[in-house]
Parts: C-alpha cells; structure tokens; sequence
C-alpha cells in the first residue's frame, strides 16, 4: 500500500475534520491531493503532530482532528503516546504510516524494521484502539470504525518506503498557519 493511495481513500472525509500532518512526505503528499483550509502541515518539528493535534483535540472537543505521522516522527516523541493516552480525546484520530524507512533522510532502518511493533507501543501506553492494517481495503476499513468509534484510535498503516519527488509544500508556513487559525475562528463565530 502507498501513503498517497491510503490518503486518497479518505480524502472525501477529511473535509469534515481538523487535520494535521508531520513535515515531509506526508504534507507534501496530502497538498498534491488538494490543499483545504482545514489542513495544518506542521513543518520544521518532527515528532509533535500527535501533540499538537492533541491540543486542538482538547480545545475543541466538537471537531474530529485527524493526525497524519510518520513512524520516525512517533519515535521520536514516544512520550506523546502516553500523553495522548491520559487525555484520551474521543475526537481524535491518529494514523502513523511506517513504511520501515527514514525516507527523508535517506531511508536507513528506524525500530519498526527491526521488529517494533508501533500499534503495540501505543496500546502499551494506554491508547484504547490500536491497529495495524496493511492494505487500502484494511485502511479505508479501520479509518471508518475510528470515525463511528468516537474514541481515540491508533491506526498503524504499513506503507511502502516510496515517497514524493521533493518534500516540500508550495504553500508558504505563514499562509498555512493563518488559513487554518482563520478556519477555526470562522468554525467558532459560526456556533
């Protein structure tokens, strides 16, 4: 399965969440399919997408936020785990894609090549649901349980290690951070 196909599959839903993704391939893959206003690419901080799509989860508890990482990413902030397991926001979706490869750095091995088990990790640290899926069917499958669960959810999605031709965005950090704080004041006034 390939992260851009697996963010395919959901992309019609994400129009109704909050979504936040790590730097790198992920953000630029999920900007090739469609920039929206409600998408934060958090550049230049690897390891904190769970946490700060955990504030945005605990601010505003009546928007589902869904989190793209990476397994390098969640290495390395694994204290976010335990974090997100304490707060346990029901809005809350969380997808690491671990493709086994620190692709953007050049592709050596992190732990989950070497037998880690992610979705273990994050159940070990109190996630409620966890799972691992290797296929877009198991994807689409698993993504649509977490949206109906209304529960904080881990969903491991094995990838292979293929990402963009460039790892960057064409839209620029600060235009990205006013659209999605505009997006979320006008959500707000809107209640």
């Amino acid at each position: 399965m390939r992260r851009l196909d697996a963010m395919k599959t959901v992309y019609p839903e994400l129009e109704r969440c909050v979504v936040v993704t790590i730097m790198g391939a992920v953000a630029a893959e999920l900007q090739s399919i469609g920039h929206r206003p409600n998408f934060f690419y958090l550049q230049h901080a690897m390891g904190l997408a769970s946490s700060m799509g955990l504030g945005v989860a605990l601010c505003r508890p009546e928007l589902r936020v869904v989190v793209f990482d990476g397994d390098g990413s969640v290495l390395m902030n694994l204290g976010g785990l335990t974090t997100l397991a304490r707060y346990r926001p029901r809005n809350r979706i969380h997808v690491v894609f671990d493709h086994e490869s620190l692709l953007s750095v050049g592709g050596f091995p992190p732990a989950p090549a070497t037998g880690s088990d992610l979705a273990a990790i994050a159940a070990a640290a109190g996630v409620p649901r966890t799972v691992t899926v290797r296929t877009l069917d198991e994807f689409r499958a698993a993504f649509d349980q977490a949206m109906a669960a209304n529960d904080l959810t881990t969903i491991v999605a094995k990838v292979d290690a293929v990402g963009p031709s460039g790892y960057v965005t064409d839209l620029s950090l600060l235009e990205n951070r006013y659209q999605f704080q505009r997006y979320l004041r006008n959500l707000q006034n809107k209640e």
